[in-house]
């Protein structure tokens, strides 16, 4: 049979494993939220669906 102290320390060790690999995990998740992000284009530049532009254009002559 193992000393308590000893099986205390193995379950700290282990609490301490899976705390640092939910920390990778959630650091990793945000790198990749951030870059997936920064591939995106502005709202701006986007096509409005049918409505015609507010953008200035050229003014064309009256006939």
């Amino acid at each position: 049979m193992m000393h308590p102290e000893m099986m205390m320390a193995l379950a700290h060790e282990r609490h301490r494993e899976l705390v640092a690999e939910a920390d990778r995990e959630r650091l990793l998740a945000r790198a990749l939220r951030s870059r997936s992000r920064r591939n995106e284009k502005a709202v701006r530049g986007q096509p409005a669906g049918t409505l015609a532009s507010c953008e200035p254009s050229a003014a064309v002559p009256a006939r």
